[in-house]
């Protein structure tokens, strides 16, 4: 029998239309998803760098560590989303995220053989699986949802991807409670992150190839299983001709080279160890509420380009006070002359505006990063497309990442260091008005 009237049937890149946003095929479930991995494994390894030098005593372990981490997630970063593209989500992630477990594993062993080899050589291995873990979710992330609510799910991973860091913190605060003046994290820490990452590793086996999620509208995510070396390498080298992506790596240097200063020298130099991972709950706790207000602006406020404007003037503003109470708080102390670490319970009312500021630089940096999800997530719809911006993204960001730990390494002075990150937050500021407004 042939169609009635002018009904069309469903193309090859087009199902039924479907209201349940709770099908396991469905944007929502699936970016869910998506958010528990990352909840796992980097929401993990962010509250074991939030510690301060990994939760060891020599900060340089960690920093040689991150050094070879974002420099092979530079690398694998950019050619990611190819190889995502190549493999699907499913081993695209597992790969990614078996190398979480490794690192957190580096750590437990430097606390019995405090050889750095070990800790460098799964810091690289991570940065590998880094740069595919995140190209893979950040083409879930930007191309799955409908376009009108790309900034709604956008905040929905940030908060459950970040609510690892809230738990992470959790772990070494309660484990290390009783140890006030320990200058590592005990086992059992290593080992309770461990376990989480374990459990993100076989949760990526859980992610649908995007040509079989299905959004409300029956409209599929991509139309292509999957790609070739030859087709993702020519693409991956037009990036770097497209005068848009140019302007994403001035935004993506910056978004990962603060954290060397925040992580080593605010929350580990002014803080004792079991106060770190309190901080670190709030840090992260900080994150999920800075990416669903930024998420409503985007979404629901004025027109596209409007709030577009509306969230950079709101995050220029928050960057402003923020960076210039750091500015009041590093004047306090410097490499060489390290204050009295404070407590939670024993230092009283000192310990209150190092919290907040703490508090702060999470919360402006999950409204920022959120910001440059939503404008790339505009610049296309597609799965396969949006895995190399995303890709090219997180690679220069990384790379921005370990100009920032080996900077650390040769003991600039931690003022130096916070005037080049507040100089960086505020040219990109400018830029990504221009990109907007263009």
């Amino acid at each position: 029998m042939g169609l009635q009237g002018d009904e069309e049937a469903p193309t090859a890149t087009q199902a039924p239309p479907n209201s349940s946003i709770f099908r396991y095929n469905s944007p929502l479930v699936q970016i869910s998803l998506i958010g528990l991995v990352c909840f796992c494994c980097p929401g993990m390894f962010n509250a074991l760098s939030g510690m301060g030098g990994g939760g060891q005593l020599r900060q340089s372990v960690a920093n040689n560590a991150n050094t070879a981490l974002y420099t092979t997630f530079a690398v694998f970063g950019i050619l990611g989303g190819g190889i995502y593209n190549i493999l699907g989500p499913q081993l695209t992630l597992f790969a990614g995220c078996s190398t979480y477990v490794l690192y957190a594993g580096s750590f437990l062993y430097y606390n019995h053989h405090p050889e750095q080899t070990f800790v460098i050589v799964a810091g690289a291995l991570l940065g590998i699986g880094a740069g595919l873990l995140w190209a893979c979710q950040g083409a879930i992330m930007t191309s799955y949802p409908p376009p009108d609510r790309k900034g709604t799910y956008i905040s929905l991973f940030w908060s459950i991807f970040n609510m690892g860091g809230v738990i992470g913190g959790l772990i070494p605060f309660i484990l290390n409670y009783n140890r006030s003046k320990a200058g590592s994290v005990n086992d059992g820490t290593y080992i309770g992150f461990m376990v989480f990452m374990a459990i993100g590793t076989v949760l990526s086996l859980a992610i649908l190839h995007p040509s079989r999620v299905v959004r409300n509208d029956g409209s599929r995510c991509t139309n292509i299983k999957y790609s070739s070396v030859a087709v993702e390498s020519v693409e991956i080298t037009k990036l770097f001709l497209n005068w848009k992506m140019l302007l994403i790596v001035l935004f993506a240097w910056a978004t990962n080279f603060f954290y060397t200063y925040q992580f080593n020298h605010v929350n580990g130099d002014l803080f004792t160890l079991r106060t770190r991972g309190l901080n670190n709950m709030f840090y992260w706790g900080a994150q999920m509420l800075g990416s669903v207000g930024i998420g409503y602006i985007m979404d629901f406020s004025f027109k596209s380009r409007t709030r577009g404007l509306v969230g950079i003037g709101i995050v220029s503003l928050l960057a402003t006070a923020i960076w210039g109470g750091g500015l009041a708080n590093q004047l306090g102390y410097s490499r060489h002359k390290l204050p009295h670490k404070l407590d939670f319970k024993d230092s009283g009312s000192d310990f209150a505006g190092p919290f907040v500021l703490y508090f702060s630089y999470g919360l402006l940096d999950a409204m920022f990063q959120s910001m440059v999800y939503w404008v790339i997530g505009a610049l296309a719809d597609d799965s396969e497309i949006l895995s190399r911006y995303v890709g090219l993204y997180k690679g220069v960001q990384s790379l921005g990442g370990a100009v920032a730990w080996q900077v650390d390494s040769h003991n600039v002075s931690l003022l130096s260091e916070l005037v080049v990150n507040w100089s960086l937050t505020t040219v990109l500021k400018k830029a990504f008005r221009l990109y907007v407004v263009s």
